[in-house]
């Protein structure tokens, strides 16, 4: 048995992925399989949204909400590099 039958399809990652489901970018069968995304070299666990053409990521701020109650995002610009672990 070879090693790339055993292991399962994956899809290919987008250039733009949101974690919300509301957003059109969301891509439910990305998030079947566990993504790592490094960040100027750094990787980054608090990912919300990201966009490599672009060069950017949305992460949460600290304590702030919006009207509707949902964690009020900041947008970091830099290199975006997104992968399978």
């Amino acid at each position: 048995m070879t090693e790339a039958a055993s292991q399962p399809v994956r899809p290919e990652l987008p250039d733009h992925l949101s974690v919300d489901p509301r957003s059109p970018h969301h891509v439910p069968a990305v998030f079947e399989h566990d993504i790592g995304i490094r960040f100027n070299d750094k990787e980054r666990h608090d990912v919300e949204e990201y966009c490599i053409s672009e060069g950017w990521i949305k992460v949460p701020s600290a304590k702030t909400r919006d009207r509707k109650g949902q964690p009020l995002q900041i947008k970091l610009k830099g290199r975006v590099e997104v992968f399978y672990r």
